[in-house]
């Protein structure tokens, strides 16, 4: 996926947004023996039927999980980062010091026109993640846990080698993450000396950054590439699409077909949180990934016949994070008062009630996985409980002044807090109008502001024209991942040929405008930059304590406050198949498509 699709896919985790269009047809069983699986697609709210059959393009008709193949299924384990379900890899071996995967794959799988799938189709599809920007299959000078050969070794196995001048412990993650297409269909997308100007684009100078922009260059091309048909290795292949669905049909040729259960999926269309909860309550959807969805909803949903929910882990948090080069959010007194006023508690009880649950307090970290990677030094920290007096006790150490019961700035001026959310988020709306009605009660004068969609909310968060904004956080399970969302590039943050660079506010991306190092208590002077960049190559034996460190460092200087954690809370239909995840189920932060094609849903 390019940089804009990887949005959509962050946002799949948090929340389905915005409002109800048009119902389709139902699901439920067919003439066709396993019977017709009916969903929605998490990733693409609204289906274009003018899409390509493309994974890397946002609008693509191509479904992850369904006819859209990866190396591999990450499972988002608490802590590891290395763990996957088999995709068109079966199996893999990674190199005791991370610097090379091995991919063994599927020894019978075809292509659904026949053609069985290689290692040729793997390198093809690498070729095309470079054009992309791809984690692991970067262009950039010195980017972190890029990769520096792609070698075959035979049909069906591949060595991709990590270059170990900039490691990265996400590695793997970034190669098992990649889409796998046919080569004989789209060996034209890229020119036949693709690989010549990769390795040009690898050296210094003129001639390097020549070769680098002939490969940017092709992204848009790739994007833009149009298969006639849907030539697919996955457990499906798209039969027809109009405005309302998509249907897909079984792929006889899928390595797994014989333990597919339905015979078809449909996906139907959707383009906000009303509609899916209209499908869910007249009882069309077999399977609904994520969605926020109010108390009195979730009754109407529970009282359909079939309809049950399963809850798992969600490696997402919600955040409140301040623009610190804005009056008087540059005051750590400030932000802590602010914290000390917000109850929590009450805040997900109005805004996520069924797909929340409130942050003990801010680490930058989930509940969850932070008990495993804190342990007893997560009660010791600062837990920002309501307390009127401590927040008053703050605002008096920042200077700011009560007159009148309004909170003022410390030169006597007025002090408006606006918070801004994108408007199709109901959840986060809902949020921020609790926090602002906490606030307005305990004097400070507060309101919120949205914006029309998620892309330009985005786009002037980053431009640095908020004071306050909603952010979110704790992305695991790798923990530089997590802490790039704190201490990063949105605060300043990069890595640039395996050196941390530190950019003020309002460059290069800085819209939280953070000092660049923190006096923490227990702990001395740090450079959280520098830690985060750190925990790109440490060994799980140093990782824990550099989290210790940053979780100490985010709790006591605030750069976010975190309100909650999300739970993946998901929606089946018991009355036409069996076999769903249960309660915890790492397949539960995987599409219903994964479900399918591991053969664990079948036909009632």
């Amino acid at each position: 996926m390019k940089r804009v699709a990887a949005v959509v896919s962050l946002l799949s985790l948090a929340a389905v947004t915005a409002t109800a269009c048009s119902s389709t047809s139902t699901g439920g069983s067919s003439a066709s023996g396993g019977g017709v699986f009916t969903t929605i697609d998490g990733f693409k709210p609204g289906l274009d039927v003018n899409g390509p059959i493309n994974p890397w393009n946002p609008k693509g008709n191509m479904f992850q999980g369904y006819n859209a193949m990866k190396l591999g299924w990450v499972k988002n384990t608490l802590t590891d980062p290395n763990q996957f379900y088999p995709g068109i890899a079966a199996s893999w071996d990674i190199a005791p010091d991370n610097s090379s995967v091995t991919l063994h794959l599927q020894p019978n799988n075809k292509w659904s026109d026949g053609k069985p799938v290689t290692a040729e189709d793997v390198k093809l599809s690498i070729a095309l993640a470079y054009t992309q920007g791809s984690t692991a299959f970067s262009t950039a000078p010195g980017a972190a846990g890029a990769a520096s050969d792609v070698e075959i070794v035979d049909d069906h196995t591949v060595k991709i080698t990590q270059d170990m001048s900039n490691p990265s412990v996400t590695f793997v993650r970034g190669v098992m993450d990649s889409f796998v297409v046919p080569a004989h269909i789209w060996k034209d997308a890229i020119p036949a000396n693709f690989w010549d100007t990769l390795k040009a684009s690898r050296g210094e100078g003129a001639e390097a950054e020549k070769a680098r922009a002939e490969i940017t260059a092709l992204a848009d091309k790739v994007l833009a590439f149009a298969p006639a048909k849907d030539v697919s290795s996955g457990p499906y292949t798209l039969e027809r699409m109009n405005p309302g669905e998509a249907l897909l049909v079984k792929n006889k040729n899928f390595y797994n077909a014989a333990n597919v259960g339905p015979d078809q999926v449909k996906l139907l269309n959707y383009t906000g949180n009303e509609q899916i909860w209209n499908y869910l309550i007249s009882g069309k959807l077999d399977n609904a990934p994520f969605t926020a969805v109010p108390a009195d909803v979730m009754k109407r949903i529970g009282q359909t016949p079939g309809n049950a929910v399963v809850k798992g882990f969600s490696p997402v948090s919600v955040a409140m994070a301040f623009n610190q080069s804005k009056k008087p959010y540059d005051n750590v007194h400030v932000r802590r008062g602010l914290a000390y006023l917000i109850n929590r508690d009450e805040v997900t009880k109005i805004a996520s009630p069924e797909g929340g649950t409130p942050a003990l307090t801010t680490t930058g970290i989930h509940q969850k996985p932070a008990e495993a990677w804190l342990g007893s030094e997560l009660s010791q920290l600062e837990p920002y409980k309501l307390d009127v007096a401590k927040a008053e006790k703050e605002f008096k150490e920042a200077g700011l002044k009560k007159t009148g019961g309004k909170w003022t700035l410390p030169d006597g001026k007025p002090w408006k807090f606006t918070i801004n959310v994108p408007a199709p988020f109901s959840d986060w709306v809902s949020a921020a109008k609790a926090v602002t009605s906490q606030l307005n009660e305990a004097g400070v004068s507060a309101e919120v502001l949205t914006s029309a969609d998620y892309p330009l909310y985005l786009e002037e968060l980053a431009a640095g024209k908020y004071d306050v904004g909603f952010w979110l956080v704790a992305l695991g399970p790798a923990p530089y991942n997590i802490y790039q969302r704190l201490y990063g590039a949105s605060n300043g943050w990069s890595i640039l040929g395996g050196k941390i660079k530190h950019s003020a506010p309002g460059k290069d991306g800085n819209w939280m405008g953070g000092s660049e190092t923190i006096n923490v208590e227990g702990v001395g002077k740090v450079n959280p930059g520098e830690l985060t960049g750190k925990l790109n190559t440490a060994p799980e034996s140093e990782q824990k304590a550099i989290i210790s460190q940053l979780a100490k460092a985010a709790n006591q200087d605030l750069p976010v406050i975190q309100l909650w954690d999300y739970v993946n809370t998901q929606f089946i239909n018991t009355s036409r198949f069996t076999g769903f995840p249960e309660n915890d189920s790492e397949a539960l932060r995987l599409t219903s498509g994964v479900w399918l094609q591991l053969g664990m849903i079948k036909k009632k």
